[in-house]
């Protein structure tokens, strides 16, 4: 997940900002998926509220609400990233900048540097490189789950 994947800021009880996830999938229960990004509210039912029916999810280019039988509690923690998957994402999106940066020292420069600093930058857009490739493919891996 990238900084990109976040989309819309909101917040919840304790009035600490969440993200949307951007193309995440959410469920509503009994088989009902929609994007987290795409759904505009939740209103927990109250008349006739029953296991099957605890929320109205209004989604974008849907004039209903969608009835779930989730309660929005749930459906909101679905849609939300969490301040730590927020992190992650922050730092990953500093190593691809630390990584294309690294990548703009020319051979000399680095061989000068691991001499006078013993800091070796080949090996670092290596381990950086390595460190990314495997976030890509954890996250390729989760895009199949609904294909």
């Amino acid at each position: 997940m990238t900084a990109g994947d976040l989309e819309t800021s909101v917040y919840g009880e304790e009035g600490v900002e969440m993200e949307v996830r951007k193309n995440a999938i959410v469920p509503l229960g009994y088989g009902k998926y929609y994007r987290a990004d795409k759904i505009v509210g939740l209103e927990p039912i109250e008349e006739e509220r029953g296991p099957a029916r605890r929320t109205y999810v209004y989604v974008e280019g849907r004039p209903e609400p969608v009835i779930a039988s989730r309660t929005e509690e749930t459906i909101l923690r679905d849609m939300v990233v969490s301040g730590e998957e927020a992190e992650a994402s922050m730092a990953f999106e500093l190593l691809e900048r630390i990584l294309h940066e690294m990548e703009r020292v020319g051979p000399m420069l680095r061989r000068s540097i691991r001499e006078e600093s013993g800091l070796d930058i080949d090996d670092l857009v290596g381990r950086i490189r390595r460190v990314l490739s495997r976030e890509e493919e954890r996250e390729a891996d989760q895009g199949t789950l609904f294909m």
